[in-house]
């Protein structure tokens, strides 16, 4: 997994486990802080990847929308984003 598929699958599973409906068409800046305050609630990004654990074993019909929702989301606001400087340095890129 290179560092933009880590940031995608963090950025996912933040947002998964915030509290932004999935009925709202979010901006760049609310899912940043709807990111920022996930990984605050749940103590971390494992937290958050336990609390879509948890949806997935309770309610997997609505925990696979809402992980599709939250992918998507990721995909379109974060695609022209470039990774920050300390995860491209000695990155070995071709």
């Amino acid at each position: 997994m290179n560092a933009t598929e880590m940031f995608t699958a963090a950025r996912v599973e933040a947002l998964f486990a915030s509290s932004l409906g999935t009925g709202v068409p979010a901006s760049r800046r609310q899912a940043d802080d709807a990111i920022r305050a996930a990984v605050r609630v749940h103590g971390g990004l494992r937290g958050c990847l336990a609390e879509m654990a948890t949806s997935y074993g309770e309610h997997p019909e609505t925990a696979a929308r809402r992980s599709a929702w939250a992918r998507s989301l990721v995909e379109r606001l974060y695609a022209d984003r470039p990774l920050p400087v300390h995860c491209t340095r000695g990155a070995g890129r071709p």
